[in-house]
């Protein structure tokens, strides 16, 4: 029973880990679910949400519909993103206020690491999967220049963004929070909404968010099984190319929407030589050093 509550408390963490993650414009859950060894679990519970979970609904097994859709699994999964979300929105809006160098620089560390942890998993690399590669690239640059839309509170847009975002935040090197941006509603949703729980704003997001999940991770599950190599290469395109948007060195474009200012995009320049660089490049060392530190605990675990 102790090892039982240890392993799901595991997982809690695993998806607190997710939340922070999803906060961040240009950081994925997605990549921290991958590099925790976790990502091919989640997207097999969540397609399990089914018409076989359905029937065990209503025959009222629900013994047999918790172990179908790995329910425990996603509950401590979910509790852990839930928790980082509201309690770390707070939190990173300071740490963006004031230290934003040092926090995209540790995050650019453990991105840039995980490029490597997760494209060492490709079992082969035909040129299928190379294609594949700078495929996932390609897109994720093209994303991260798109010029972000205007604030859009309507609730069939809302539902449009929560679909997306979800989408974006399983998949590894896309971040929700980014996309979030480019579609006008970051500010609205993950600073406003979240810390004032703006039902309104929340509902429809939710509702996007659910189908959103469950029908994408369907199509996810099945690449997974049928191409493994050039989706695993297409995913670590994503996150490779997901390291400009987290360039530590760069100033936040604002505008002014009503009475809200809000980024919507950055000016990258070449850090200066100076202390503030040095403990940047510090905090890149630390995030390289957790991905790896997560990995090498991972593996001996396996072995």
């Amino acid at each position: 029973m102790n090892n039982t509550i240890s392993s799901y408390l595991k997982i809690a963490i695993k998806g607190a880990a997710m939340g922070a993650a999803n906060v961040i414009p240009g950081v994925s859950g997605g990549t921290i679910a991958l590099i925790t060894g976790i990502f091919e679990r989640l997207i097999n519970a969540i397609k399990s949400f089914n018409g076989k979970a359905l029937q065990l609904i209503l025959k009222k097994d629900f013994s047999g519909f918790a172990k179908h859709i790995d329910l425990y699994f996603l509950l401590a999964l979910f509790t852990g993103v839930g928790i980082a979300v509201i309690s770390l929105a707070k939190l990173f809006e300071y740490l963006f206020i004031n230290y934003p160098i040092y926090i995209w620089a540790f995050f650019f560390g453990l991105v840039l690491a995980s490029v490597y942890f997760v494209g060492k998993t490709v079992k082969k690399w035909p040129i299928s999967a190379f294609i594949s590669l700078v495929i996932g690239t390609g897109i994720a640059v093209l994303i991260s220049i798109l010029t972000p839309a205007s604030e859009n509170d309507s609730f069939i847009y809302l539902i449009l963004c929560g679909v997306v975002a979800i989408c974006s935040m399983i998949l590894p090197g896309l971040s929700g929070s980014f996309v979030l941006i480019l579609l006008g509603n970051y500010q609205l949703v993950m600073i406003d909404a979240i810390n004032n729980l703006e039902i309104k704003i929340l509902f429809p997001i939710i509702i996007g968010a659910g189908a959103g999940l469950i029908a994408f991770s369907h199509f996810l599950s099945w690449l997974l099984k049928k191409y493994h190599n050039q989706t695993i290469a297409l995913l670590t395109g994503f996150i490779a190319g997901s390291l400009g948007i987290l360039w530590p060195w760069k100033t936040e474009v604002t505008q002014q929407f009503g009475d809200k200012i809000k980024t919507v995009d950055f000016d990258y320049y070449t850090p200066e030589f100076n202390s503030e660089f040095y403990f940047a490049v510090l905090f890149i060392i630390l995030g390289i050093i957790s991905i790896t530190a997560t990995e090498l605990i991972a593996s001996r675990k396996n072995k």
